[in-house]
């Protein structure tokens, strides 16, 4: 759906790298050689952007990049979809985007197995902690959470405990099946270790905060922290491709600035992993 907007959209070239079922940014990269597969949400998707960061890495080491960025994306897809984990297992390097812990399954709730945002079945036991609430009138994660909240902010801690401790044994377990180097990335707009507003759910990803990231950090071969500038920030949505009706969605996310910063911070890990020098100096 994201390729289809008319005359103002990017061109995705999407493909598929073996799954009938989900469909990746291109073009299409080969798998015959050594690569890099950068697996993540929206940002290493680069929706609305020319060049995304797994591009810019690329182009600045010479390796070849394998962009399995999803919109939207929680941890389920990658550890999920056979087509999708071959892939990613079999690369020299993985970049593993720190995802938000509210689009996966859990004790409490279900999602979509590969649009992970979409919110399918309370368990028995949120629906026994919140009796009041009808989970029929949700099909997102982020809003039935932001309602769960307003409900009950003390019921509401006992959930974010339960996502946060299945972001962490599902992060533990991608990063160990991966047989080669493996890299952590954190990009946002805040630091892991702020702390959302009261009353607010918080800024991607979600829920995610510096004591998690401490405790899957040992299982990656390297950590990459990225956290927007005020300048990157201040550019919104300088430089996206977007139809003009999609500017709100646009600017919720990093622009070329950003991305430009995460290439930045990643190119020279990647290509010492990868055992390349670096092609080229960011200008």
């Amino acid at each position: 759906m994201y390729d289809h907007h008319g005359a103002t959209a990017l061109d995705y070239s999407l493909c598929r790298y073996g799954t009938p079922h989900l469909m990746f940014r291109g073009p299409e990269r080969p798998l015959n050689d050594a690569y890099c597969a950068m697996l993540g949400g929206t940002e290493t998707y680069g929706k609305y952007i020319e060049r995304p960061f797994p591009q810019l890495v690329e182009d600045e080491t010479g390796c070849t990049v394998v962009n399995l960025g999803l919109v939207n994306a929680g941890i389920d897809v990658f550890a999920g979809e056979d087509a999708v984990r071959r892939v990613s297992d079999r690369a020299r390097v993985a970049v593993v985007q720190a995802l938000g812990a509210q689009n996966m399954s859990n004790r409490f709730y279900g999602v979509h197995p590969r649009r992970n945002d979409r919110f399918l079945r309370a368990s028995a036991p949120l629906r026994a902690m919140y009796p009041e609430v009808d989970f029929t009138e949700f099909n997102f994660t982020r809003h039935m959470l932001n309602s769960l909240q307003a409900v009950s902010a003390g019921r509401f801690a006992r959930l974010v405990e339960e996502l946060k401790a299945a972001w962490l044994a599902q992060m533990r377990a991608l990063a160990g099946r991966m047989r080669g180097r493996t890299v952590l990335l954190w990009l946002s707009e805040r630091s892991p270790d702020q702390a959302p507003p009261d009353g607010a759910l918080g800024g991607d990803p979600l829920f995610v905060d510096r004591p998690m990231i401490e405790a899957v950090r040992p299982h990656f071969t390297e950590y990459v922290e990225v956290v927007a500038s005020p300048r990157a920030r201040a550019s919104g949505v300088d430089g996206m491709v977007f139809p003009p009706v999609e500017q709100p969605a646009a600017a919720r996310i990093p622009g070329p600035a950003v991305h430009d910063e995460a290439a930045e911070a990643l190119a020279p890990v990647v290509a010492r992993l990868m055992g390349r020098e670096r092609k080229t100096a960011r200008r």
